[in-house]
C-alpha cells in the first residue's frame, strides 16, 4: 500500500539510537551533565561538547589491553587509590567522557549505587584506541582531561608486527594545562608516577 513518509518517520541521525527508536531532541546547545544523567542510554555512551557519543563494537585487542593495563595497575596500587574500568567522570557541566581505565583517589569512591566520578579525583585517564575514535582519543579528550586538571594521561595503540599495546604516557604542565609527553613505551611500562608500576606489555600474547 502506498503512501507519502513525513518528516515525523526520518528524524534525523542525531536522534537516533540504534535500534532506530528516537531520543528526545536535544537542547539547542546540547545536553548537560544533569541531563545526560536522566536519559536512558546504551552502556558506555559518553557526552563531549553536549552531544551523545555511541561506542562501536571493539576490537579484542581493545578487551586484552584494558585486562592487561587493569591488572598491571593493582598489582601495586597504594592503598590510597583505586583502579577503575569504563566509568563516567565529570569533567564540566558538558563533558562526561568514560574513560577505558582510571586511576583515582579512594576517597572519591562512593557506593555500589554511583554512577560517575569527579575529574579531581582522578590521577590517571587511560584511553586504549580503536579505529572509529582516534580523533577522540589522541585529541579531543585528552585536551579535556588536561584542562579538567587530571595529572597523568596514556593513549594505548595497538603496534608492530605482533600486534601488541604501545603506551604514549603524559603529565599535565599545571600551568598550561596541558599534556606533556613523557614517553613511549613498546614491551614494558615501568614508571613512578603515579606510583610505582611495572608491566610487561608482551604478556598480550598469553591473553
Amino acid at each position: 500500500m502506498g503512501g507519502t513518509m513525513t518528516a515525523e518517520a526520518l528524524p534525523e541521525a542525531s536522534q537516533l539510537r540504534r535500534d532506530d527508536s528516537k531520543w528526545p531532541v536535544p537542547p539547542e546547545d546540547g545536553y548537560t551533565v544533569d541531563e545526560f544523567f536522566t536519559l536512558h542510554l546504551p552502556p558506555h555512551t559518553e557526552l563531549i561538547d553536549g552531544s551523545l557519543v555511541f561506542v562501536s563494537p571493539q576490537r579484542n585487542f581493545h578487551t586484552l589491553a584494558m585486562y592487561l593495563l587493569e591488572q598491571g595497575l593493582r598489582q601495586h596500587v597504594p592503598e590510597t587509590l583505586r583502579v577503575r574500568r569504563e566509568m563516567a567522570v565529570v569533567l564540566g557541566k558538558r563533558n562526561v567522557p568514560e574513560p577505558d581505565l582510571v586511576v583515582m583517589k579512594a576517597d572519591g569512591v562512593g557506593g555500589l549505587r554511583q554512577t560517575r566520578y569527579e575529574a579531581a579525583d582522578v590521577l590517571l585517564a587511560v584511553e586504549v584506541v580503536s579505529p572509529d575514535s582516534e580523533d577522540r582519543d589522541r585529541d579531543t579528550k585528552p585536551h579535556k582531561y588536561a584542562a579538567a586538571g587530571i595529572p597523568h594521561f596514556w593513549r594505548v595503540e595497538m603496534s608492530g608486527e605482533h600486534d601488541r599495546p604501545a603506551v604514549w604516557t603524559y603529565e599535565c604542565d599545571e600551568v598550561t594545562k596541558r599534556y606533556v609527553p613523557t614517553g613511549v613505551h613498546h614491551d614494558r611500562l615501568k614508571l613512578a608516577d603515579p606510583y610505582d608500576i611495572d608491566i610487561d606489555l608482551t604478556a598480550i600474547d598469553a591473553l
